[in-house]
């Protein structure tokens, strides 16, 4: 069985041995960890960093979590919200003018960050280095007229996320999305978490690795339609080469491009789980937390394919909230047990190929401790 380190309360065991388990039979490098009240109670690792398998995942190794970033880049949001800067109710025009062109005018704050804006493609962009270009993505996004009456639909906004949430904390407080986050979450809770990666960091990265049989060339694509018929990806396709590339380490792309590890996720996290404060650092209050567990939109979901719950920045699941990246990694908070769960990891699986019940046998192993 893998050697798994790193700190597990004995009621939570049975969490270490789903994760070596996973590194057993799936999985190549992973971290998990679990935080109770703010303070945490897993923060265990195993495996390697590498698809040869030859170093070792550390403590400190880092990796990208792709769409988990999102859970990040909401809590920027509700930060902002709590503290009188962010109307969640006001029109995003109000702090970004030029996004009232093409009958955007009634597009809100809480229609981006639930995913009911009706701005869920990049179809102008047709390369991934496109998207390194802050200002002209945000500007082709600022001229589009939405695909739905805002508010009324549901369509998972899985690149244009970060870009509207992002520039809209731009626009108020003068810094990028990462440099808010680094500042104003990551420091003062210590959380070693990043949205646009520096330098100094490059060697402790495990580069994402392409599920099984697939090269990296394998490609992010859209889920399926009702029909059963693949959506044909608008915008720019981003492969794993992508996601690994020092470029795109580099990039401020907020709903996808965040490095990290389960120890930081879940600190992060668990502020909102634990009603505002994490390790004894208060980020907001406890009524600003709230709208990260109420239920915005309720329904089908056009670009996911799937009927879901969208609450403000969030994926609602029963009584959790959070949401995952391409790949696998995961992050889900229950702020009635005042628990939060993640797990990162290296080797990817194509969901499309075969279940990936990874993160969820993790989470219920949490729920175990718990009982």
């Amino acid at each position: 069985m893998t050697d798994i380190k790193g700190l597990c309360e004995p009621r939570f065991a049975a969490v270490r041995s789903a994760l070596a388990a996973s590194l057993d039979k799936h999985d190549v490098g992973a971290s998990v960890a679990v935080y109770l009240d703010g303070d945490p109670v897993v923060d265990i690792w195993g495996g390697y960093a590498d698809a040869d398998r030859s170093i070792s995942w550390e403590r400190d190794t880092l990796t990208g979590v792709n769409s988990t970033t999102k859970n990040m880049t909401a809590l920027c949001a509700l930060i902002l919200a709590d503290r009188g800067r962010l109307d969640l109710s006001a029109p995003v025009a109000a702090y970004w003018p030029e996004f009232a062109a093409a009958g955007k005018e009634g597009v809100l704050v809480r229609h981006v960050l639930s995913h009911t804006a009706g701005l869920p493609d990049l179809s102008g962009l047709t390369a991934v280095e496109d998207l390194y270009d802050w200002e002209n993505v945000t500007a082709e996004l600022a001229a589009r007229a939405p695909d739905w009456e805002p508010g009324t639909a549901a369509g998972y906004h899985a690149l244009t996320f970060g870009f509207l949430i992002g520039e809209i904390v731009r626009r108020i407080t003068g810094r990028s999305l990462g440099e808010f986050f680094a500042e104003e979450v990551a420091k003062p809770l210590g959380a070693d978490f990043h949205i646009g990666l520096p330098a100094e960091h490059d060697d402790r990265v495990a580069p994402l690795i392409p599920p099984p049989s697939l090269t990296d060339e394998y490609a992010a694509s859209g889920p399926p339609g009702p029909d059963g018929v693949p959506r044909e990806v608008t915008g720019a396709a981003i492969r794993v080469k992508d996601a690994n590339s020092v470029a795109w380490r580099r990039a401020q792309i907020p709903a996808v491009n965040g490095f990290g590890n389960a120890r930081s996720v879940a600190v992060v996290q668990s502020v909102l789980a634990n009603r505002g404060t994490a390790g004894g650092v208060r980020l907001l209050s406890p009524q600003g937390c709230e709208p990260a567990w109420q239920e915005v939109f309720r329904g089908e979901d056009r670009i996911l394919g799937t009927p879901m719950c969208w609450t403000v920045g969030f994926g609602k699941f029963g009584n959790t909230f959070g949401w995952g990246g391409w790949g696998g990694s995961l992050v889900a908070s229950d702020p009635g047990s005042r628990m939060t769960v993640a797990y990162v990891i290296n080797q990817m699986i194509d969901r499309d190929q075969q279940e990936d019940d990874r993160g969820m046998e993790i989470i219920m192993a949490a729920y175990g401790g718990l009982h």
